[in-house]
């Protein structure tokens, strides 16, 4: 059980440093002016913060499919928002959506494998 909380606890804490990264994206990367793609990295990065600490609190489960959705989120948002032409927005949602997503998706994984306990 010792490994498995471990994982848990990186995985988690992996979406909050991804999360946090993507709502400094806008001052890190030069696009804080643009305002659709920074209030969309706000706002993603925030969600992504505020679910990955609930997922401490002890809703791991609940927490990854916000996560999961919340980096599929970040992915798409550049084409349905409408800032694909800004590299390094673009870029930014992109590349820290996939690591969101790969990490709740990890977590998730993680949470059912055999031997777990049910999720209500």
């Amino acid at each position: 059980m010792r490994k498995f909380e471990d994982w848990k606890k990186a995985l988690l804490g992996g979406q909050v440093a991804f999360g946090l990264v993507l709502a400094l994206a806008p001052w890190l990367v030069g696009f804080a002016a643009e305002t659709p793609a920074a209030w969309t990295a706000w706002i993603t990065g925030a969600v992504m913060v505020l679910v990955a600490f609930a997922g401490f609190a002890g809703y791991a489960f609940a927490a990854s499919w916000v996560n999961l959705a919340a980096g599929v989120w970040a992915i798409v948002a550049p084409w349905l928002v409408g800032f694909a032409a800004i590299a390094g927005a673009m870029w930014s949602h992109v590349v820290l959506g996939i690591l969101v997503a790969i990490a709740a998706a990890i977590e998730l994984w993680q949470e059912c494998q055999p031997g777990k306990t049910a999720h209500a």
